[in-house]
């Protein structure tokens, strides 16, 4: 898991990834689980990304990903939510503060989610009519047939 002896890091790169000096041997040097790479598949799953492009963005092939981030694939549904949370949580601390800007925000963020849970409540409201066949048709259309005249009614005689 760790490097080789034969390999030295030299420092980060741009994306704070770090860069290993090559070791002599033959193929790809082993992935090394960091908590920075994590946060980045946690955030790529809060974002929606799929396991493929969340692979590409940290360099990695998908078996790889898979191998060493399952923990944090396995909980994609939540990510979403937790970083909603995250969010509101630090504009209600700045808000604490006195930023006038993060209460605003915060306000939005309120409205939206209100938003979010009346349209899902009218969702789970408004139900799609039954799909009804030919002969549910015909037998309901005879029942309110019969309901209305007496003379389409069996067994009763004027």
């Amino acid at each position: 898991m760790g490097k080789s002896e034969n390999q030295s890091a030299v420092g980060v790169n741009l994306f704070g990834d770090t860069v290993v000096l090559p070791s002599g041997r033959r193929g790809r040097p082993a992935h090394c689980w960091a908590l920075s790479t994590e946060n980045m598949v946690t955030m790529g799953c809060a974002l929606g990304l799929s396991d493929g492009e969340i692979a590409q963005g940290i360099g990695v092939s998908l078996p790889t990903l898979r191998k060493y981030y399952f923990s944090a694939l396995q909980r994609r549904d939540m990510h979403r939510t937790r970083y909603e949370l995250w969010r509101a949580a630090k504009l209600a601390e700045l808000g604490d503060c006195g930023n006038v800007g993060a209460l605003k925000e915060l306000e939005k963020t309120m409205l939206r989610f209100d938003r979010l849970a009346a349209e899902k409540k009218l969702r789970d409201a408004v139900s799609e009519p039954e799909a009804v066949g030919k002969k549910e048709q015909a037998r309901r259309a005879a029942k309110t047939a019969a309901a209305g005249d007496n003379d389409l009614t069996p067994g009763l005689w004027h």
